[in-house]
């Protein structure tokens, strides 16, 4: 029985602490708010209970009260809960209320802090909310005050008077009074004033103007809830010290349609070049109901001149069933191996194994010129065994046959189609607020089109479609949409690569 009060940080997930994503990890509930990022759920257990009770401006999915009650009934039915809320719990987060209650309940529990967003989407707007030459004090105030309730919780006056950096959360429906109180309180109307919204965040926004035009330089750019207030020298600062803002792929929306368990490269290189992504994989990797087959194609390896991998996944399930035979890469000493692809070429040497031939193209054409370039010109009599997904391309294994080869393909996995995201990727497209579809095989544009038809993307060419390479470019022109982007080496480096060039024009 104990409760963690964890801080989900501002909004970026990799802002999460460690010990936030551990404690999330040994939950038996979660009790979380409307997070900035709904990924973070994603660390806790699969059986854990979710409870949503979320808190935004003028809708409470549970009163406090409520939740703090809620907390100790599911503690002291012997769990472990991890409460997570947004920023860090004890500031302007009513944690502390919620430890209170836990106190007085005579409940165990950690306040696991989080970064909050009055450090963090400064910081990330190129703010420092304190520096030698400008500040050397920050004062975090609530602007959440009602302007027409008699007499005021802040010492304006003071406010103003100090040298610190002042920055107010929850306050833009109350920008004019806390402008014109400084203002009236005696700060100079040219005190640079920033505001950021939704820091952190792909979505963010920053501007900078002096205070007495803030208000207005807020309505001119449209800025609304949540975005922090900043006011002090500091803030001149954004236009040299800004980096978030100026990564290369920063607002732009881009969905990957890899499998999950692929998904994971691509994605995070994008969200380092600032792109928020949208993972939406079309299909999912599933392990075969019958492994027969493969199991007696691994009891007879040393038969077999070349193994050949396709893909990191043909990797994983061979190996899954070497191990289930009570066995390891020593099976495969009387065989050559090949990878197609860098990918494939690291999973197999994270087993211990050096692939022999790894083709300097990347598709299945290339593998066969460099097998016979290897092999002297002929591959007669030769025995090959490809495990690979059980539906897939058949132009290799055709293609060795012809040249006198014996080839044995044989499902390792088998690909599912998936719906994930679909209903808010449609959404997306149809708002425009959507800028790129990745697709990583002709399997993922099929899965894809079966989710959102076609005739949508035809309708929406602000949309653009990258392929990682001419098979999956051509799936996507076989049903009448075009490829707009498209690396020279066929990879997700490459990929990434020319999904910034095209996106720096």
């Amino acid at each position: 029985m104990k409760v963690f009060l964890i801080g989900a940080g501002p909004g970026d997930p990799g802002l999460l602490t460690i010990k936030g994503r551990d404690a999330l990890a040994a939950a038996d509930v979660v009790v979380y708010d409307a997070l900035a990022n709904d990924s973070l759920l994603s660390y806790a257990r699969p059986d854990a209970e979710k409870i949503y009770v979320g808190k935004v401006a003028g809708n409470h999915a549970l009163p406090q009260d409520q939740i703090n009650a809620l907390l100790v009934d599911k503690a002291k039915e012997g769990n472990v809960v991890a409460r997570l809320k947004g920023g860090d719990p004890y500031i302007f987060g009513r944690g502390g209320e919620e430890g209170e209650e836990l106190a007085a309940a005579g409940i165990p529990f950690e306040e696991v802090p989080g970064i909050s967003s009055t450090i963090a989407a400064p910081a990330y707007a190129g703010i420092p909310v304190t520096h030698r030459d400008f500040a050397s004090s920050v004062t975090i105030i609530t602007g959440h005050e009602n302007p027409d309730k008699p007499g005021s919780v802040h010492n304006w006056e003071a406010l103003a008077a100090s040298a610190s950096t002042l920055v107010f959360v929850m306050g833009m429906k109350n920008l004019p009074d806390i402008a014109r109180n400084l203002l009236e309180a005696g700060m100079d109307p040219h005190t640079p004033a920033a505001l950021i919204y939704r820091g952190t965040t792909p979505y963010q926004r920053s501007l900078v103007d002096t205070l007495a035009r803030l208000p207005q330089a807020a309505v001119e750019a449209k800025f609304t809830n949540p975005s922090v207030i900043l006011v002090g020298k500091v803030a001149g600062l954004r236009d040299t010290l800004g980096w978030f803002e100026k990564k290369p792929l920063f607002g732009r929306s881009i969905v990957v349609t890899r499998a999950r368990e692929q998904a994971s490269g691509l994605a995070q290189s994008l969200t380092a070049l600032g792109a928020e992504v949208i993972q939406c994989p079309t299909i999912e990797i599933s392990p075969l109901a019958d492994y027969a087959e493969l199991d007696a194609a691994l009891g007879n390896l040393a038969s077999y001149r070349w193994v050949i991998f396709t893909s990191v996944n043909g990797v994983k399930h061979f190996w899954l069933r070497l191990a289930k035979a009570g066995k390891d890469s020593r099976a495969l000493g009387n065989c050559k191996v090949a990878a197609i692809g860098p990918a494939t070429a690291d999973a197999l040497t994270e087993r211990g194994i050096t692939p022999d031939f790894i083709p300097e193209r990347y598709m299945a054409e290339g593998v066969l010129e460099g097998l016979l370039t290897l092999e002297n010109g002929n591959v007669a009599g030769m025995r090959f065994l490809l495990p690979r997904a059980a539906k897939a391309r058949e132009v290799l294994p055709e293609e060795l046959r012809k040249a006198g080869a014996v080839v044995d393909v044989i499902s390792a996995y088998e690909t599912v189609p998936a719906a994930h995201k679909r209903d808010e990727v449609l959404e997306r497209i149809n708002a425009g607020t959507l800028n790129c579809v990745t697709f990583g095989s002709s399997s993922t544009v099929e899965n894809f089109l079966s989710l959102i038809p076609a005739a949508i993307l035809k309708m929406h060419p602000e949309v653009k479609l990258a392929a990682i390479g001419p098979v999956t470019a051509e799936t996507l022109q076989k049903n009448g949409l075009t490829c707009n982007i498209m690396p020279m080496d066929y990879t997700i480096p490459a990929l990434v690569d020319a999904l910034k060039t095209y996106f720096a024009r």
